[in-house]
């Protein structure tokens, strides 16, 4: 239970922290991480995605195009239950929903996209990561026995999700991807 509670708290925090310090983590691209802890009917989830798993690009948009692509995918993952869909039965609402673009000009710490010369692609691209931070409302718990990913539909970029839970029974990892789109909670 000090471990769910735990992790709220963190993700509640993860705000104040950003505005400190915005180094952003090393990412694959393709792949996104979704934190959850599940404490009675609250449900807070924060997720990250690079960007070129959601607009297609790293660089910083300076065209129309671009920034209406990031306004768009910002305005998208602001909807959790359009793209992480719980079951009817849980009668999950979205309390609180927020997400952002962050951004490194000159990000130079090692991920794993494969270029050869990965120096010289973050000098000129940078990295983005889009951010979300969510919190639910559950009527029914217990009936939070999958979710569907149907994030994978929405950005064809991304093909895996690195998904870390925490509830009153412990934790758990798991990855899901895009050809197997359901988690099965098991609770």
């Amino acid at each position: 239970m000090k471990q769910a509670l735990s992790l709220i708290a963190l993700i509640a925090a993860t705000p104040a922290l950003a505005e400190d310090t915005r180094e952003l983590d090393v990412h694959e691209h393709g792949v996104g991480a979704l934190n959850i802890a599940i404490e009675g009917t609250t449900v807070a989830m924060e997720f990250h995605a690079p960007g070129a798993d959601i607009v297609g690009f790293e660089y910083t948009a300076e065209i129309d195009a671009d920034l209406a692509a990031i306004k768009a995918a910002v305005a998208t993952l602001a909807t959790p239950l359009d793209l992480f869909v719980m079951p009817d039965a849980a009668a999950c609402t979205v309390t609180a929903a927020q997400a952002e673009l962050e951004s490194e000009e000159g990000h130079d710490e090692h991920d794993d996209h494969g270029d050869a010369d990965h120096a010289e692609h973050a000098k000129e691209a940078g990295h983005t990561e889009f951010h979300a931070e969510y919190r639910l409302t559950c009527d029914n718990p217990d009936a939070l026995t999958e979710i569907s990913f149907d994030y994978f539909e929405t950005f064809p970029n991304a093909n895996e999700v690195e998904v870390q839970i925490i509830t009153a029974s412990g934790a758990q990892a798991f990855e899901v991807e895009r050809d197997m789109p359901v988690l099965q909670l098991g609770r």
